[in-house]
């Protein structure tokens, strides 16, 4: 799964003490709506909510080691920073790609 999404499976499970917890972490993810709000943000054009999913969204990533899903998220975040959606849409497109990625790797877990 880490090695797919593009991540640091180690050091995540130093971090989390455990890969019981990562894979207990994942399955938090997997039920998270975080990125629907990121969509919905998106959607309805909603610079400052699309900033805090996207910046949520960059901090659970980070946790988790998802080094790729890391640095996507955190580009978004800080172009949505600077208060407007411009630029924002090939950034959105390669997250929500990602993004659905890992869930389609967390499922397999199962």
């Amino acid at each position: 799964l880490y090695r797919e999404a593009g991540g640091d499976l180690a050091g995540t499970v130093a971090r989390l003490g455990g890969e019981e917890r990562v894979e207990r972490f994942l399955q938090l993810l997997a039920g998270d709506d975080t990125f629907a709000m990121l969509r919905a943000a998106m959607s309805a054009g909603d610079v400052t909510c699309a900033f805090r999913a996207a910046h949520t969204l960059k901090g659970v990533c980070a946790n988790l080691g998802f080094t790729r899903l890391w640095e996507t998220a955190g580009q978004l975040t800080e172009l949505l920073r600077a208060g407007t959606l411009e630029g924002t849409e090939p950034l959105f497109a390669k997250l929500s790609e990602e993004y659905a990625h890992l869930l389609g790797q967390i499922a397999l877990l199962d």
